[in-house]
């Protein structure tokens, strides 16, 4: 289980995203398309083209982390739920 704060906020990005992107990559969208530090606490989860595949960078006040999960079967919804990146 990840120790996220309780004010911590989660960011879902609408669309889909470049999963070849690591960390400063990810970073770098949070900066310059939302407008948000990626390392004030809040989660940014990210989902590929295919669905399958989803990223979310959260850094804890020691490091940025790098959290990905993809589905063997299924896929992942994107719901529109903040301004895309």
């Amino acid at each position: 289980m990840i120790p996220i704060a309780a004010g911590a906020r989660i960011w879902i990005a609408t669309g889909h995203t470049d999963m070849r992107k690591g960390m400063q990559g990810l970073a770098l969208l949070v900066q310059e398309g939302l407008g948000r530090d990626p390392f004030a606490g809040d989660v940014f989860v990210f989902r590929g083209r295919a669905g399958t595949l989803i990223k979310a960078l959260w850094h804890d006040g020691v490091g940025l982390s790098l959290y990905a999960k993809r589905l063997d079967r299924g896929r992942f919804i994107s719901y529109g739920l903040c301004q895309p990146f």
